[in-house]
């Protein structure tokens, strides 16, 4: 057997054993203990987080996390992930314990010098452009858990100027111009709701409230059920050539746009009553490149706004 594959068949028997003796490897291998030794000492500059123990009972042992066996990646494969890593940057808070910078490091750094050389070429002529996200959000990846698990959580969430406290169990979470929204059903509410992630200030683990059965619901499909026994409306909203490019940007934006020949286009769709208030606030935006014709509630909801605006420009 090759060093190379023997490190390789090493790496991945580490990972399933979790813990080992020098003996035990060398044995499975069939070579000396002083070769596993320095096999070891290889794994940890390759970055395998070993521990070792002396002793009768010592030993070796993998902390934390478990290692991945190295992945034979193409060219064009190694680039891509490098620059879907380097899109991370916007975002200062991620679900998860490792930095994106520390991750693009290792991966950078264990790549032949001439794909680093054409990543070098290219990061200055290719980019992912986001809102940067201005604030740190702590609580991330105990959101993401309480929805993996399931489980419920208690959370004081600020809004409107002021805090409230109340269970909620994540169906998961994510990032949306900045932002990181966590969809949740809430207990308090007895109903659905998404919450902004940098309004939730304290996670704890709710021992005392049950989670309900959401393994029906995710990320795909969550409108649907959100908007389920509610208050609905016709959403018809005519929109000119620039509308309908505008309304493509929209990260939310649903199947509903139908687009003419002339580039212009219309939107049919429902909408729940606590949302007119959001697309009163988002067509407004758009000036005269969007025209609602309904619901008359969102119409009406407009006009106020626009009223209100005006209001503060009149002498």
């Amino acid at each position: 057997m090759t060093k190379a594959k023997r490190l390789n068949e090493l790496i991945m028997m580490v990972n399933r054993k979790k813990r080992f003796t020098v003996g035990e490897l060398a044995q499975e291998f069939g070579v000396s203990k002083r070769t596993i030794l320095r096999d070891m000492q290889e794994l940890s500059a390759m970055g395998v987080p070993l521990y070792s123990e002396t002793g009768p009972h010592g030993g070796y042992q993998v902390l934390n996390e478990r290692i991945l066996p190295p992945i034979a990646f193409s060219e064009n494969e190694a680039i891509s992930i490098f620059f879907a890593i380097h899109a991370l940057r916007h975002y200062i808070s991620l679900p998860f314990d490792t930095e994106y910078e520390s991750i693009k490091r290792k991966f950078y750094l264990n790549l032949s010098g001439d794909i680093r050389d054409m990543i070098d070429k290219m990061k200055d002529r290719v980019d992912f452009y986001s809102i940067v996200q201005q604030e740190k959000i702590p609580f991330l990846k105990q959101l993401l858990e309480a929805a993996i698990a399931p489980k419920v959580i208690n959370i004081d969430y600020e809004a409107n100027e002021k805090t409230t406290n109340r269970s909620i169990q994540p169906i998961g979470i994510y990032a949306s111009n900045g932002k990181w929204y966590c969809p949740a059903y809430d207990f308090l509410r007895n109903d659905y709701r998404v919450f902004r992630c940098d309004r939730i200030k304290y996670v704890k683990h709710d021992e005392k409230t049950s989670p309900i059965n959401l393994s029906g619901i995710n990320l795909n499909n969550r409108f649907t059920i959100f908007n389920k026994n509610k208050i609905t409306y016709q959403l018809n909203v005519e929109l000119t050539k620039n509308g309908v490019e505008k309304y493509k940007m929209a990260s939310w934006t649903s199947d509903e746009l139908n687009i003419r020949e002339d580039g212009s286009g219309f939107i049919k769709d429902e909408i729940s009553e606590n949302e007119i208030q959001f697309f009163a606030d988002y067509f407004i935006n758009y000036g005269k490149e969007a025209l609602v014709k309904s619901p008359a509630k969102l119409i009406d909801c407009m006009k106020q706004k626009l009223n209100d605006i005006l209001t503060q420009y009149t002498d």
